[in-house]
């Protein structure tokens, strides 16, 4: 198998070129155990170490992964520059339109509906002070009748007691007469 290192005998093939008998058949038997070890652990390190695949491997997806990523980062950003450029074009003008045509409108209603609520304070305070005015000449009516009620009680008072007197002098003379026509049938 070659990897792009030294080819190596197989096996126990001794080296080409020699006589020499036993002393070289040792020495080769020993380095040639050596280069198969080493051609092993070659071939076990390709076999099991997969670093250098997975390096190469990694560096592609990410390379692959930024270059989508771009793409799909500079399509977000020219989308949002189409929306923006849309809305500063189209959107913000016609909202400013309608916003200041509306502004208009809402601020004739507000100031007329300010002037109403004024008028309507005026008259709740002319009303007011209209009853309070009213409440206090009542008040004042009042009190000066009671005067002039409590200043008469007494002479009405009298008056009542003179009619009251009268009456009952009255009664006892009918009485006082009656008495006298009840002896006289009961003499009878």
């Amino acid at each position: 198998m070659s990897g792009g290192g030294t080819e190596t005998p197989v096996g126990c093939e001794a080296a080409p070129g020699g006589s020499g008998g036993k002393k070289r058949d040792s020495l080769g038997t020993a380095s040639s155990t050596h280069l198969i070890i080493k051609d092993l652990g070659e071939i076990q390190s390709r076999l099991l170490d997969h670093r250098p695949v997975i390096q190469g491997e990694t560096r592609y997806f990410v390379k692959e992964f930024e270059e989508k990523r771009g793409l799909r980062e500079m399509r977000v950003l020219e989308n949002l520059k189409t929306m923006i450029h849309e809305t500063n074009e189209h959107t913000l003008p016609k909202c400013r339109e309608a916003m200041e045509s509306n502004l208009k409108e809402v601020l004739q209603r507000l100031q007329t509906a300010n002037d109403s609520v004024c008028r309507l304070q005026r008259r709740e305070q002319e009303r007011r002070k209209m009853c309070s005015d009213h409440l206090a000449a009542s008040e004042k009516q009042l009190q000066l009748q009671r005067e002039d009620l409590l200043q008469e009680q007494p002479h009405r008072r009298a008056e009542v007691d003179e009619e009251h007197r009268r009456a009952t002098e009255r009664l006892k003379e009918q009485y006082a007469e009656m008495e006298k026509d009840l002896t006289k049938f009961s003499t009878f």
